[in-house]
């Protein structure tokens, strides 16, 4: 009888390095990525792994030397993965603690492409000075690691924080824009959506968005949606809502992650 027991991931990992190294017929993968691809993962000679850029651009590769928190790789071949269309984008309220990089991680799984810190009215979190760069760092690092993990081509943009004003712009300029509400007249499974061009998805704090920003918002072009019978966290939200979106527009249906 044949076994039931999971069959071992048997797709290369990822790791990232600049446009200029996998330009190369030999990359060094060295500093935080060589030590995590040499020391955590442990790659051997004559074992595989994609490198990438982020914006793209794919290098597939086998270890040809490995060294303490080094490898050396041979690229076997190169391509180019496009852009996703539509792109998703995600307006993310800051959440507290450790409830951000979560939201980061989770949404960059589910395919978001832009992710924008929104300092919404009634968020708690304030990023200011020192603290605010450490945040968006943190962020940043979790959109990368999530990115690898997800074997994706291209990483989320994690912008810098934007106002309840620049948010209002983003919205006039997007193909479509959704203000999540559970309250909403309509389900975001319901809507028509674009096929291409950008859809933005704005995640409110976990006491909602004020009445002063959804008039903002939905005076610019938003329109209001819900996205079931519950009210998700705002950690959460995102990502359902990706998982909407990629599914009934056709993007989880396209190519795929990093083979």
């Amino acid at each position: 009888m044949p076994s039931t027991a999971a069959e071992p991931d048997s797709r290369p990992p990822v790791f990232l390095a600049g446009p200029a190294a996998l330009a190369a017929g030999t990359v060094i993968l060295d500093g935080p990525e060589g030590r995590h691809a040499a020391t955590v993962r442990r790659l051997a000679v004559g074992e595989r792994a994609d490198l990438t850029d982020g914006a793209g651009l794919v290098a597939e590769c086998v270890v040809t030397a490995a060294g303490a928190g080094t490898l050396e790789l041979s690229v076997l071949a190169r391509r180019s993965e496009p852009r996703p269309d539509p792109v998703l984008v995600v307006a993310q309220a800051l959440p507290k603690g450790d409830h951000g990089p979560l939201a980061v991680d989770l949404m960059t799984e589910g395919g978001v492409d832009v992710i924008l810190p929104w300092a919404a009215q009634r968020c708690v979190t304030r990023w200011e000075g020192a603290r605010g760069e450490r945040a968006l760092a943190r962020w940043r690092a979790a959109a990368a690691q999530a990115a690898k993990q997800s074997r994706r081509a291209w990483l989320p943009e994690v912008t810098i924080p934007v106002s309840t004003g620049e948010l209002t712009r983003r919205v006039a300029a997007a193909t479509l824009a959704v203000l999540l509400d559970p309250a909403g007249p309509v389900p975001l499974s319901g809507m028509d959506l674009p096929g291409s061009g950008d859809i933005l998805v704005i995640v409110g704090p976990e006491g909602g968005v004020s009445p002063a920003e959804t008039a903002q918002l939905t005076q610019a072009g938003a329109v209001a949606a819900r996205l079931g019978p519950t009210v998700l966290r705002t950690s959460s939200a995102g990502l359902v809502a990706a998982t909407v979106v990629a599914s009934r527009t056709g993007r989880w249906g396209g190519p795929g992650p990093l083979r």
